[in-house]
């Protein structure tokens, strides 16, 4: 069973994403095409003309040279044979090399973009789309991917970490492994993923290839391509765009207009883009180039470039430079012959920032799509649910407003003092009408005390209600466990859980369910019930 509730009515999503999806006018300059399956039909046109060819050859060649080591599905072959072909187009996601994949919404993105490529197929049969995963192997925040949450236990990868996390060894993850042996149990589900994190990352040497094994077991079945865009040969296609924005600050300038109307509507900014938004990457550095005087610095070493020097380096060794948040969005729509981002509500509103600098640049602007949002729960809490009189969606309020509700409606006594405020407003129209024909004084005297009996009324209310959670503390007690359980630390479930701990109930039924049940195109929350079995031995 499935329920579905606008996002804006969680309150988990920002003013900006629930106005975006509502398709709000005052956000329509900001992007170039509202995700609508009709209106992949000009953004297909678009991308086509715009698009540098020449790319496909490169991109096919660097995938196949990484998937040489890979076991790929016939689909995913034939994905990546058929981007050598002008009428082939990707719809891609991208994510952090999270270990064993990170927070569960991991898989809503993928899923997201798989399902977003298969609608596009039954709709226009004439093209072909790609599924893609970009990985971002640039990153260097290790302490955002190093662990995994399971049994609320944060179970964590301690090493030194230097330069991009996608060169880092998966050397040491084998006492991580231990752990595992011992969190998951002894379930056929639980030895499947034991068995499947160790040939990852103790049978890899590095974190991206460790990632990129993972999501082809995981995904691969579907046809889902795996891309790591740090290559030397990618980047020759950007290059470009590097020296643009190291002389000209092409992407500082047009994402401050772009940022700086945004705030004007009174939304928040996700991006604050810099005079040069690229970092230099070599070895175990990752650090940013700077311009000072006329040299441009590598800080925190003793690097530093002439501009002949450094425009010099991008032409010999594109590989050194590492895009940051600014301006990977647009090295992703270089190299691909992309129509879509796929992206949770913190992407997207990134993404927002920058249509004037993709015109600037010349390059199409995709499509941007927010991804499947959903609470996964059981039969089992279905039928509590039932039982204390409950619905899934109520979960979504704040435990004060939850507890007051489940008061409210299993109380036998009426806590609702409506009609008696409503009772109490007739009395004070007739006394205003009365103090009219008086003086001011008078008519503020009986605005002083309508105010105060209303307040009386209210504390009233308000002590009733406490009364009666009182009483009803043991019944309010498992529908808020029932919430926590949920919604850890208040929080959405996607954003916390590893799919692991889905994975041990139910299966290899998870992401056929999952492919079953999502919808690029329905754009609301979706709360889905799983029957639970766990095989053991």
């Amino acid at each position: 069973m499935a329920d579905c509730l606008p996002f804006r009515s969680t309150g988990f999503f920002s003013d900006l994403i629930s106005d975006y999806i509502e398709q709000s006018q005052d956000l329509k300059p900001f992007y170039n095409r509202f995700p609508s399956i009709e209106s992949f039909k000009d953004q297909i046109s678009e991308k086509q003309k715009s698009y540098n060819q020449d790319n496909r050859k490169v991109l096919v060649e660097v995938l196949k040279e990484q998937y040489q080591s890979l076991s790929t599905s016939e689909d995913t072959k034939f994905h990546i044979e058929s981007l050598h072909d002008s009428s082939t187009f990707t719809v891609t996601t991208g994510h952090q090399l999270n270990l064993f994949t990170g927070p569960l919404y991991f898989l809503y993105k993928i899923v997201s973009t798989l399902n977003l490529a298969k609608s596009l197929k039954e709709n226009y049969p004439d093209f072909n789309f790609v599924p893609v995963y970009w990985m971002a192997t640039e990153d260097h925040d290790f302490e955002e991917i190093n662990y995994f949450n399971y049994q609320h236990k944060k179970l964590e990868w301690k090493t030194n970490a230097e330069g991009a996390v996608g060169h880092l060894s998966t050397a040491g993850l084998d006492q991580l492994s231990k752990t595992i042996e011992t969190e998951f149990g002894k379930s056929d589900n639980a030895e499947y993923l034991k068995g499947l994190f160790k040939v990852a990352y103790l049978e890899h040497e590095t974190l991206a290839e460790a990632t990129q094994f993972l999501a082809n077991e995981l995904f691969g079945d579907y046809g889902l391509v795996v891309l790591d865009a740090d290559d030397a040969r990618l980047k020759s296609k950007f290059s470009k765009e590097i020296k643009n924005d190291l002389v000209y600050h092409t992407a500082f300038r047009q994402i401050e207009k772009q940022s700086d109307k945004l705030s004007k509507l009174g939304y928040g900014l996700q991006v604050n883009p810099r005079e040069i938004n690229l970092f230099y990457l070599h070895e175990k550095i990752r650090s940013r180039i700077v311009q000072k005087d006329e040299y441009y610095h590598v800080l925190d070493t003793d690097i530093k470039f002439t501009e002949t020097e450094l425009l010099d380096s991008v032409n010999q060794h594109p590989e050194r430079f590492s895009p940051n948040v600014a301006l990977r969005p647009l090295y992703q729509e270089v190299i691909l012959p992309n129509l879509a981002y796929i992206g949770g509500g913190g992407e997207l509103a990134y993404w927002l920032e920058l249509k004037s600098y993709f015109e600037a640049e010349q390059v199409t602007f995709p499509s941007l799509v927010l991804r499947n949002s959903v609470l996964l729960y059981s039969d089992k809490t279905s039928s509590k649910l039932n039982k204390l009189g409950t619905k899934i969606q109520d979960l979504f309020l704040s435990p004060d407003q939850l507890e007051a509700q489940h008061t409210k409606k299993n109380s036998k006594i009426d806590i609702d003092f409506s009609k008696q405020k409503q009772a109490l407003e007739k009395q004070f129209e007739d006394l205003y009408e009365l103090a009219k024909k008086t003086d001011e004084s008078f008519y503020g005297a009986v605005a002083a005390q309508e105010k105060k009996q209303k307040n009386g009324l209210d504390h009233l209310e308000k002590r009733l209600l406490k009364a009666q959670k009182r009483k009803l503390k043991s019944e309010n007690e498992r529908v808020l466990e029932l919430q926590q359980m949920l919604f850890p630390k208040q929080s959405l479930q996607e954003r916390s859980l590893n799919f692991s701990e889905i994975y041990i109930d139910y299966g290899e039924r998870l992401i056929p369910k999952l492919i079953e049940e999502l919808d690029p195109f329905q754009m609301k929350f979706l709360c889905l019930e799983l029957a639970i079995y766990n095989k053991k031995h």
